[in-house]
């Protein structure tokens, strides 16, 4: 066992809890800010459409991306059922659901570490071919669960604050 891989083994953990600890902050109540709304629209929704000009193809891999895309969607809409809306005098706020948020961004990370753990052992004289991204259908599913949930949550709460416009305009 070499240096740099026992350095692996001993940092992945500590990035694991980085990344949750910061997830966890972001599944708090917030602010709504339109504009982030719209980002997050266009980076998921992108996300997946970068996804899909790659997978067109490859029937296994197009499929996994369709059905991740539909079951985030699904979530998506079942997360925005158990958001608590809130608008008050100092603005408008929301608190998604915190486990939920957290499984699929966490599901998206564990499939990027281990492509990077593949990556990193493709390097190391094994023979094998480096991956890409798009290669594997398990993480073309991974891409869409995770882009299609929180691109339906932003959609979701684009919706919530043009309703309360509209009852702004018609009071």
């Amino acid at each position: 066992m070499t240096i740099t891989t026992l350095a692996l083994l001993l940092l992945t953990p500590i990035l694991v809890w980085r990344v949750y600890t910061r997830l966890k902050t972001q599944m708090a109540r917030q602010r709504s800010i339109m504009s982030r709304h719209y980002t997050g629209v266009l980076v998921f929704v992108g996300m997946i459409l970068v996804s899909l000009s790659e997978v067109l193809a490859r029937p296994y891999a197009l499929g996994a991306l369709v059905a991740g895309s539909a079951l985030g969607v699904f979530w998506g809409v079942f997360a925005l059922k158990r958001t608590v809306f809130e608008d008050t005098e100092g603005g408008y706020f929301f608190t998604p659901p915190m486990r939920l948020g957290i499984v699929m961004a966490m599901i998206l990370v564990a499939r990027v570490l281990y492509l990077g753990v593949e990556i990193y052992a493709s390097q190391q004289g094994n023979g094998m071919a480096t991956p890409r991204f798009t290669d594997s259908p398990l993480t073309m599913l991974c891409v869409g669960l995770t882009g299609a949930y929180f691109g339906a949550y932003s959609v979701g709460l684009l919706l919530w604050r043009r309703r309360l416009r509209q009852a702004i305009e018609k009071a």
